[in-house]
Parts: C-alpha cells; structure tokens; sequence
C-alpha cells in the first residue's frame, strides 16, 4: 500500500509502499476512502506526543470499506461502509465494562499509537466494539470529518456540557472542533458566541450559527466582551484550541454556576495553564475535561445529521490528495483558512 511516512519528528513526511496490513483476530482492515488532517495529527509529526514510535503513519480522522476481517470479529463483514472513533476500546478495563470507551485504560488510537489512514488500509482492532456503520448515503469525506472534532464537539457539547435551549456559549477557537460546536449548539437552540483572531473562521462561524463574532485581536479583553454580550457571563464556555490563554478565558467569561469544557489538547508548554481556582470557588464553576466520543454514541448525532439538523459536510474545506496531505500536515500551524482538509485520493 502507498502511506505517508515520517520517520523523524519535524521533518517532511514522504510517501512510501509498504506491505498491506492483516487484521487482528478481533479485528478488521479498512480500505480508507477519507481521512481527515488534524491539528492533533500536526501535534503528533512535531514530536508531542509521547505514545508515538518511529517510523510512523499518522491519521485518525477516517472512513472507509472493510477489506479483510478476523476470524474472531462476528459483526462486519468484507464491504460494510463504516467510520471509527479515534479513541478505541479494548473491551475488558473497568471503563470499557461502564461503557466509556473514550477513557479505556489500555485504548488504542490509529495515528498515535498504531500506524494511521494517510494510507491505502489502516488496521483497527477489536472491531465489533469500536466500529460505526454508516448510512449509505452519507459521502465518505463527509464520515472522515465527523472524527475526532465532529465528535468530540459533540460529546463536549450534548454529553458533557449539558448544554440547552437557549444558554448563552461561548466558543473559544474556531477550528474544526470549534466550528463543530458552534453548529452542535445553535442546532440545540443554544445562543452561540465565537472567539477566534481569524476572520475568515468567524465568518464561517457565522454561517453555522454563530450569533456573536468576537475577534480576539479587535477587543481589549475576551472575557469582558463575553460577559457584556451574554448579560453576565456564559453558561457553558469552550476552550476549543487548547493554549493556555483560551483555557483562562473561557474560564473566566462564565456566568456563576457556569461550566467551562476543555476540547482543544493541551500540550507541551500548555499543560499547566493558571486555573483561576479563586473564582472556580466562589463562582461555583465546573470544569469538565472531553475526550472523543464512544461508538455507541453515534446513534443520536447520526439522527441529527439524517434529519439535517446537522450539516458536517459544511465544515470540509478541500479534498486533498495523499501527496497534498504532506504538505497540509507540515504546514497546520501555519493556516489561516477556515474549515477542514480531507484525503480523498490515496492513488
């Protein structure tokens, strides 16, 4: 099979052949007809992420056709479409056994630790708990974006957040996980606030749902914008980049008893952000982490997506080449367009 490869942190991945994978017993091999480029992808090339061994595939977003199955694997079958969350199961932990798969203790994660879908196939093990079938009519980009910052957005907004008809949120960093919630939220009801330096992410904010665009760089102080705009503070905040900086901020714009969720990974010099714990006290904040979403939570959303109350075709930007997708990774950081990038070509 064709996959990029990098086999040093940082430096430009290339394209290589290599032997095709065969499935676990428990498991199946997809043929990969999309694969999302992810921030968290970038993370990973740079070196921060320490589950990552060399030489690596990465890619986490993905959607495709079952090519080859184990013999241990009882529910899919050789040409049944399907997606998977980033964040697998291993069926047996503790968490597995209550049904939160998103937290297992021995998780695998194509893209981190096992080799990912900038490639022709990608292996995915213990199939019959961690795969999502889908609708025949939905596109195969379409799938790829719903993971990880479809569904992550989703988990944070409606499991995690509780968010409701007609709370104020306010969401900080309109990337793709941003952008997945501002949608999610206004498809709720919610009254949605989008934070970003970006314009053309505002923009497309706006186009999803956003009510209230802040530019990050045009005001003096976020938090006191958010708080004037939403009449005392947001009910939910979201930190949806992951930086020191969004994580405080959406802290301190909620309203008291709010509840702020981290969505965006923080890494490297983030890890440690000063948490205002003085107002977390007095304020009564909640402060709730989110990671991924479970296969058996798809059902809700995908109705949502059905019913068109939830349009994540909306947030793809450009369909991608493997060779292109190289370039997109190294350059991440460096973007200033809005949406997401998707591999749809593997030839």
């Amino acid at each position: 099979m064709k996959a990029v490869v990098y086999e040093q942190f940082g430096v430009a991945p290339v394209i290589q052949t290599l032997a095709d994978p065969t499935p676990e017993v428990n498991g199946v091999v997809i043929k990969v007809e999309a694969s999302g480029v992810c921030r968290s992808d970038w993370h990973g090339w740079g070196g921060h992420d320490p589950d990552i061994q060399l030489p690596h595939i990465p890619g986490h977003e993905l959607s495709g056709v079952i090519a080859a199955v184990g013999a241990g694997t009882q529910k899919w079958q050789v040409g049944d479409r399907v997606t998977v969350p980033f964040v697998g199961g291993c069926g047996v932990c503790n968490e597995c056994h209550t049904g939160n798969q998103q937290v297992c203790d021995n998780q695998f994660q194509p893209g981190f630790n096992q080799w990912g879908s900038f490639a022709q196939f990608v292996r995915i093990d213990n199939a019959d708990l961690n795969l999502v079938a889908l609708p025949d009519d939905m596109e195969f980009a379409t799938a790829a974006a719903l993971g990880c910052r479809f569904i992550t957005a989703y988990r944070g907004v409606v499991d995690q957040g509780s968010v409701s008809h007609g709370q104020w949120i306010a969401v900080h960093g309109c990337g793709g996980v941003g952008l997945s919630a501002v949608m999610i939220a206004k498809a709720i009801g919610a009254r949605v606030i989008a934070i970003d330096i970006n314009d053309s992410s505002l923009k497309l904010a706006a186009k999803l749902g956003a009510e209230v665009l802040v530019n990050a760089e045009d005001v003096s102080d976020v938090v006191e914008a958010v708080q004037e705009t939403s009449n005392g503070g947001a009910h939910v905040s979201i930190d949806a980049l992951g930086i020191k900086l969004t994580c405080v901020n959406s802290i301190r714009c909620l309203r008291k008893r709010g509840r702020h969720i981290q969505l965006g990974w923080m890494l490297g010099d983030d890890r440690t952000p000063e948490i205002p714990m003085d107002l977390v006290m007095g304020a009564e904040l909640e402060i709730i982490g989110s990671h991924g979403m479970q296969a058996h939570r798809y059902g809700p959303m995908m109705e949502m997506i059905a019913a068109g109350k939830l349009s994540p075709e909306k947030l793809i930007f450009e369909r991608i080449n493997l060779q292109q997708s190289i370039s997109a990774l190294a350059d991440f950081e460096k973007q200033q367009r809005a949406g997401i990038s998707i591999i749809t070509d593997f030839s």
